[in-house]
């Protein structure tokens, strides 16, 4: 409230009166509700995994993946504790299974990725169809659809969740269900969709079902050989290095309808231009190592950390050698409904797009 209206005993009784009907003047709040830019509660943050890794294992000593339904330590955000936010719309959690354990069935109304961070061969069941899972493979669980996890080899398994549940909730859209039994039933090979919708065709006929990508796995594997190729011809961003969005085969749009993911390299003694985007974004390096320097802060980073660059934000990337870095951010939303912005270097920011 400013000097003026607290000298003003009129309005002071009016704002008292109006308060009783639940109502509120909006020329008292309106500077903190419609900001000239974004003001985000976020802070950048990192989470290295060498300090929080013990934290998850002794996890998996205290609770097993069944009585905690889905056994993760939410990577919550500083600025934003206690909300089980990373950014302002999105969740992020690093998720444990054990040896022989089983994450049982259910779903939910949310869309969620699983970026894996360590381990190879455990699997995700989505509406009966498996997947095993390798280091820095991207896999998708769209909304309303059935899904388990499950660990057949013999040693951990942990990735990173990364949900839309907080613009979810923010809609009041949430839902939840359980399968009768812990494992759904498996109705198609192991596998089947990159095979049947990874090869730039779809069975004549096709008639697409949901709003994600019919492919729910992203190999690493895949992915990095493609940006070798994409080496070759030596286009690289400023802002970026050489980066790739991740797709729905049949479409072009983004892999999931609310969040957008994304892989990029960064050549060896690479570096980026500053940039600044709307969308708050979390990443996690595979490969390398180097530096993300955050409104004149560093995060030194490795392979498994993950750290958070909050929304409109001014930042730059350092490789010290050849560095891979996945990220994720709520960017296809703003993209649809028209308020994503970029601002490149010391370029005017962009209007919206």
């Amino acid at each position: 409230m400013d000097d003026t209206a607290a000298r003003n005993p009129q309005r002071q009784q009016f704002y008292k009166t109006i308060d009783k009907s639940s109502m509120t003047p909006l020329w008292e709040v309106l500077a903190n509700l419609v900001t000239k830019e974004p003001v985000s509660p976020a802070k950048p943050h990192i989470w290295r995994y060498d300090d929080v890794r013990p934290y998850v294992m002794e996890a998996g000593r205290l609770i097993t993946a069944k009585e905690a339904e889905r056994r993760v330590l939410i990577l919550e955000n500083p600025g934003l504790r206690g909300q089980s936010r990373v950014t302002h719309s999105l969740y992020a959690g690093l998720q444990l299974i054990m040896p022989g354990e089983i994450a049982p069935a259910h779903r939910h109304a949310a869309s969620a990725l699983r970026f894996i961070i360590e381990g190879k061969g455990a699997y995700t069941a989505v509406d009966g169809e498996k997947t095993l899972m390798s280091e820095g493979d991207f896999v998708i669980t769209p909304p309303w659809t059935w899904h388990d996890h499950g660990n057949d080899s013999d040693r951990p398994m942990v990735w990173m969740d990364g949900l839309d549940v907080p613009l979810v909730n923010v809609l009041d859209t949430s839902f939840l269900e359980h399968f009768p039994k812990d494992e759904q039933p498996l109705s198609r090979p192991v596998d089947f969709s990159p095979d049947m919708y990874g090869g730039n065709v779809v069975p004549l006929g096709y008639e697409k079902q949901g709003k994600c990508s019919p492919i729910f796995n992203y190999p690493y594997s895949k992915t990095r050989e493609t940006l070798e190729k994409m080496r070759k011809y030596e286009r690289w961003d400023p802002c970026h290095g050489l980066k790739v969005q991740y797709i729905d085969p049949t479409t072009g749009d983004f892999a999931m309808p609310t969040i957008g993911t994304f892989m990029q390299l960064l050549p060896k003694g690479f570096k980026t231009v500053s940039y600044r985007s709307t969308d708050g974004t979390v990443y996690s390096p595979v490969e390398g190592k180097g530096r993300t320097v955050v409104a004149g802060q560093a995060f030194e980073w490795k392979p498994k950390d993950v750290f958070v660059v909050p929304s409109w934000l001014p930042h730059y990337h350092e490789a010290d050698g050849d560095a891979v870095l996945f990220s994720f951010s709520d960017r296809p939303v703003q993209k649809k409904l028209g308020l994503w912005r970029e601002q490149r270097g010391n370029e005017p920011a962009s209007a919206p797009h």
